[in-house]
């Protein structure tokens, strides 16, 4: 067991999810209390298995809430007050995607979108910004995606929310750093979570045994690769950064 996180409490949305839930163990490994919010019962109950079979006696809640709705991201923060006493890190990785391309791109599917890629970044960082700026050291870390930077064809919707967390996180540092909370950015890039496991319909180690041409790695990457920047940001270590994006995508932009 890690001290990186000692004494802080984390919120993660998402947190059913990938790297979502690849962040909540390791997070309780460096020895933090964690939150983890999903809307997915499913993802939830995996994730606290994982979590508790590896740690049992790891101090981590699970909250089922739809974080697109400020309401439930005040919910979210206010239980995990009650349940731990504050906030210190938030880690905002809730996403969904449509594969429409733009000329054909729905209005419903737009406002979902926005509401869960985009919004609710906004809401939760609102909820939470009280207990942040209480803890005087605190951190958040919103996970894009290397699309919110590059371009491509079929998902302009989601790139779109994916390159409005980028100007939300730099806006956010230049408003919070004289609260003393640090606000960062991550872009994915090929990771291999269970969203991408099930639409594939490929066993792990198959995708993981590919050569594959999108990365100067030539691989798949694991959530738990993207859990140690999300780290490393969230933690005393990353003291001096702020307003920064960070690009986890094994060399993908240069080819």
């Amino acid at each position: 067991m890690g001290t990186r996180l000692a004494n802080k409490t984390a919120i993660i949305t998402g947190g059913g999810g990938g790297i979502g839930g690849a962040t909540a163990r390791l997070f309780c490994e460096e020895g933090a209390r964690v939150v983890i919010v999903d809307p997915s019962d499913r993802g939830i109950e995996r994730v606290l298995g994982e979590v508790k079979a590896a740690m049992p006696d790891a101090p981590i809640e699970a909250i089922n809430a739809d974080v697109s709705k400020e309401s439930e991201c005040v919910r979210v923060v206010e239980a995990a007050k009650a349940a731990f006493g504050g906030v210190d890190v938030l880690v905002n990785c809730a996403g969904v995607r449509s594969y429409e391309p733009l000329a054909e791109a729905k209005e419903e599917t737009w406002r979902w979108i926005l509401d869960v890629n985009l919004l609710s970044y906004a809401f939760m960082a609102k909820a939470a910004l009280p207990e942040l700026r209480r803890s005087g050291k605190s951190s958040i870390v919103n996970i894009s995606s290397t699309y919110g930077v590059y371009g491509r064809k079929g998902m302009g919707q989601y790139d779109a929310t994916k390159a409005g967390i980028l100007a939300l996180t730099r806006t956010l540092a230049f408003e919070e750093i004289e609260h003393g909370v640090r606000v960062n950015s991550m872009c994915p890039g090929l990771i291999m979570t269970p969203f991408h496991v099930e639409r594939l319909g490929r066993t792990p180690e198959e995708l993981l045994a590919e050569d594959i041409d999108m990365a100067l790695i030539r691989r798949w990457a694991e959530p738990r690769e993207m859990a140690y920047p999300i780290l490393w940001l969230a933690s005393d270590e990353a003291s001096y950064i702020t307003a920064t994006t960070i690009m986890a995508d094994g060399g993908r932009p240069v080819l």
